[in-house]
């Protein structure tokens, strides 16, 4: 084997040993789906009562209430019935999709068809200055 042929192999040996390392360290850390995620801020639930973020590793949130709420309600807000995003109704208290009419309880319970099945539950709570969320 000639000289340049030897380096242009150990050369490509080198470049394709590292490459896994590369491509590890360019690729973005997510949390696992059982911890505690970020939704936003006491100051911007305290603003609306509400927060929705979408693309969390655990699905998509809706979190209702306030700072001073004994307790915050988490549910992922994608209607069961036909994947409507459900808006919160304070006045009665319901979670109320705006395609079909379905309505779900605090607790993401069914109150009224056509939906069958609950919406998804989250624990959520404040620490410090953000609101957290994880499955239930």
């Amino acid at each position: 084997m000639k000289r340049r042929d030897f380096l242009n192999w150990v050369g490509l040996g080198l470049l394709a040993s590292s490459l896994p390392v590369a491509i590890a360290a360019c690729t973005t850390q997510t949390t696992a789906s059982g911890e505690w995620q970020t939704v936003g801020t006491v100051a911007e639930l305290d603003k609306a009562g509400k927060l929705l973020k979408e693309n969390l590793p655990v699905g998509s949130v809706l979190v209702v209430g306030t700072s001073k709420s004994a307790n915050l309600v988490a549910v992922n807000p994608t209607c069961t019935h036909k994947g409507c995003i459900v808006e919160w109704k304070d006045a009665t208290k319901k979670f109320v999709c705006p395609c079909h009419g379905a309505e779900y309880g605090v607790d993401g319970t069914v109150q009224k068809a056509p939906a069958t099945k609950p919406l998804k539950t989250y624990a959520a709570k404040i620490e410090g200055n953000s609101v957290v969320v994880k499955p239930s």
